[in-house]
């Protein structure tokens, strides 16, 4: 199982860094290219190497999986000379550090009847909790009804991911559809690359790598900085379009659980159209929790 363990979160690593080098233009670090054809997208193992000021050897062997514990050195000289943002750089850290015999349990779904009440007394603004790889565990009326269509789906099925990916629902409702989901990618990238055997992820990854060409696509370029925007413009089907600003946050004492929030100005017509989404909801309807499966 150790042996497994290592393996696994050595290849992630040298996924990493070889999505970092291919995509690294030789311009971008400083190197003047000669002329003739490369065939090497990016950098060569061998220039990496050397502005990293380590050995082709040790660098293929990182790449290649077989070496899975680069001490911090290392680490930050890789990081320098590929140029990463502070947390693609984290990310690089975190997956050198995750040599352990025995996976991390599953995180709960259970969601806390406190934090179903919140998400009550946050209405009208949508709400809801999820879990690391995005499954919609429990909601207020606006959190399910500002995503078009998802209540169509079965609870079980309810995944933000899943719905940019594979809800028709999806493109006409966000005009930047492809940096929504440019985003959404690179942050299941950072989630699962830190717990590579996951079923949660792996699940889920798999589903889209299936069945999303677009998924596929950025899946493979390995980008794990992208940023949703602080604010979402939604062309809704029943209340129109409305920007909204959104906050997630890390729930206290439940790891892999986040509230997601969005709010409006009270007095915009962005409020008014909340106000709307919300009252199309049965009188007291209840804030809705996904049933529970036993493991």
């Amino acid at each position: 199982m150790a042996s497994q363990s290592a393996n696994s979160e050595g290849a992630e690593l040298g996924r990493f860094l070889r999505a970092r080098r291919t995509q690294t233009s030789p311009e971008r670090v400083g190197l003047t290219v000669g002329a003739g054809i490369r065939r090497t997208p990016g950098l060569r193992r061998e220039e990496l190497a050397t502005l990293a000021g380590i050995s082709i050897d040790y660098y293929v062997r990182l790449e290649r999986g077989k070496e899975t514990r680069p001490s911090p050195a290392v680490l930050d000289s890789l990081a320098r000379a590929l140029q990463m943002d502070d947390q693609e750089h984290q990310h690089l850290r975190e997956l050198a550090a995750r040599y352990a015999p025995e996976p991390p349990p599953a995180p709960s779904r259970t969601v806390r009847p406190h934090l179903k009440l919140l998400l009550e007394s946050l209405r009208p603004n949508p709400a809801y909790v999820i879990s690391r790889s995005m499954d919609m565990l429990a909601w207020n009326h606006g959190g399910l009804a500002l995503y078009a269509g998802l209540e169509d789906w079965p609870a079980k099925h309810r995944n933000l991911a899943r719905y940019l990916f594979l809800h028709p629902a999806s493109r006409a409702l966000f005009t930047d559809w492809d940096r929504q989901i440019t985003a959404c990618v690179a942050r299941l990238r950072a989630t699962a690359g830190t717990a590579p055997d996951a079923p949660d992820l792996t699940n889920l990854v798999g589903e889209l790598l299936l069945k999303s060409p677009d998924f596929a696509r950025l899946w493979e370029r390995y980008e794990v900085t992208g940023r949703k925007p602080a604010q979402k413009t939604f062309h809704h089907p029943r209340v129109g379009t409305l920007t909204l600003t959104s906050q997630s946050m890390q729930l206290e004492g439940t790891p892999g659980q986040r509230i997601g929030v969005y709010t409006a100005e009270p007095g915009t017509p962005d409020h008014d159209a909340l106000l709307l989404l919300d009252m199309a909801a049965p009188a007291a309807a209840p804030t809705r929790e996904i049933p529970q499966t036993s493991p």
